[in-house]
This record gives structure tokens, C-alpha cells and sequence, in this order.
């Protein structure tokens, strides 16, 4: 099985070289932090911000302090929200492109087991979700050190780098879910419509105050994006995350050894 999976984890890799996608997911990260960072810039001096026409004359800002603790926090909300977008869509396109390019039969013809190229896709779905997410952080460095943000010692530091990895852990398991429903859709759409159906459905409970009873809402519950003194996703939240990852990844795999890939 070991072979098998290093065989079919060399195909993923060079599918995944030879795409765009991973450069499009990489720029989606960077106008994020580059977005966090304009968001730093204009609470450092909203008169100012102002003054440069960065700002309209009667908007209002709350919430959020111009500092690393702040700029960390940003981070780690956006890699919840955005993040289940983006790391959804590396995950719809590694099983959805199968079918879209018609290539899930000659696939399934080759001497790896499928159990194996489901095991790879997923592995090189996380390694893309952790880089992706790491990539956020660096960014947060460099950009809130350009800014001259307050506030930094190196445990804020190693807390707020954390707080996003772990959004950005808990998020890419969760993308895990619109892997399998590519699959069983057979392709793009589907996958793309249960992706927004999640995404919308988890900004409302968590609104409403029931987010910690659905797994997609916990990472944004973490992240603090339902406001202050929300990062509370209680008991159930962190296991259902890992249940729908897990659960996500056991039934792709059962989908791709048993189902039917004559149609």
C-alpha cells in the first residue's frame, strides 16, 4: 500500500505543478493578507485614512485595534471564512477535474488501488491547505512589520501564528467534505454548490448563535468572527470537525471502490 500511495502521490504532484489552480489559490491568500493589511493601515489613523481618500467621509469602523495581536486575529478569521472558499476549491478541483476531464475511468485503469489515489488527493490536499496557511502568516509578519504595528513579543507572536494554523488545520479537514461530494457528483458543480450552501448556511447559525452544532461554523467560531467573547465552539465543536474529516475521508474512499464508473 505504501508503494501504491507514493505512486499515486507522484501523479498528484505533477497534475498539481502542471495547473494553475495552485497559483490562483496562492494569490487569493495574498490579497487576503494584503486586505488584513490595508484593514491595519487604516485603523492605525482613520483620519488619516481619510485624508488619502482610503476612507469614505462618513463611514464608520468598530472592532478590531491596530496591533499584532489584532492583525493575527484578522488572519485567523479570514482563513476560517475564506479559507473554507479557498481550500474548498483545491479540494472540488483534485477529484472534481477527474470527470470534468474525463479521465476518472483511465484512472481507475491503472494498477494503483483507488483506495490509494483517494488517500493521495487528501494528503496533498492538506500539505496544500498547511502551505497555503503558512504562507498567511508570512505575509502577516511581513506586512505588520512594515506597518510598525505595536504590541509584539515573541508569545503574542507564537499564539497568533498558532491561532491561524489551527484555523487553517481545522478548515482544510473540513474541505474534505466537497472532495466527496465531487466525487459523487461527478464533477464541479455539485461539489461548488454544497461548497456555498456550507458557506452560507455557517455564517447564518453562527449569527444566530448555534454554530457550535455545525462542524463548518466551529473554525469561524474559533477565530472570533461572531464577535467578542465568542471564540467558544464548546464540546461538540473541535470533535465535529474532525468527525466530518474523517467521515469525509473514509466515505470518498468507499465511493471510489465501490461505486459504479462505467456511466
Amino acid at each position: 500500500m505504501t508503494g501504491e500511495l507514493a505512486a499515486a502521490l507522484h501523479a498528484e504532484v505533477l497534475k498539481l505543478r502542471r495547473s494553475r489552480v495552485p497559483w490562483a489559490t496562492a494569490g487569493a491568500v495574498a490579497l487576503a493578507g494584503a486586505v488584513g493589511a490595508f484593514f491595519m493601515f487604516v485603523l492605525q489613523d482613520v483620519d488619516r485614512a481619510r485624508t488619502l481618500g482610503l476612507l469614505g467621509a462618513k463611514a464608520q469602523l468598530t472592532g478590531g485595534t491596530a496591533d499584532w495581536p489584532g492583525y493575527f486575529a484578522l488572519a485567523a478569521q479570514t482563513v476560517a471564512v475564506g479559507g473554507l472558499i479557498i481550500f474548498g476549491t483545491a479540494a472540488v478541483w483534485l477529484f472534481g477535474r477527474e470527470f470534468s476531464d474525463r479521465t476518472a475511468t483511465d484512472l481507475l485503469a491503472l494498477p494503483t488501488s483507488r483506495t490509494a489515489v483517494v488517500l493521495a488527493k487528501l494528503l496533498l490536499l492538506l500539505v496544500w491547505c498547511t502551505a497555503l496557511t503558512v504562507l498567511l502568516v508570512g505575509l502577516v509578519l511581513l506586512l505588520g512589520t512594515a506597518l510598525g504595528l505595536p504590541g509584539w513579543t515573541a508569545g503574542a507572536a507564537l499564539r497568533g501564528a498558532g491561532g491561524v494554523l489551527v484555523a487553517g488545520l481545522l478548515t482544510a479537514g473540513l474541505a474534505a467534505s466537497y472532495g466527496l461530494a465531487a466525487s459523487v457528483g461527478r464533477g464541479y458543480l455539485p461539489a461548488v454548490a454544497v461548497l456555498f450552501l456550507t458557506v452560507l448556511v455557517a455564517q447564518v447559525l453562527a449569527a444566530v448563535g448555534h454554530g457550535a452544532w455545525f462542524p463548518w461554523a466551529v473554525p469561524a467560531l474559533l477565530a472570533g468572527t461572531a464577535g467578542p467573547g465568542t471564540a467558544d465552539a464548546g464540546a461538540a465543536g473541535v470533535p465535529g470537525v474532525v468527525l466530518v474529516a474523517l467521515g469525509s475521508a473514509a466515505a470518498t474512499a468507499a465511493w471510489w471502490e465501490r461505486a459504479d464508473h462505467s456511466a
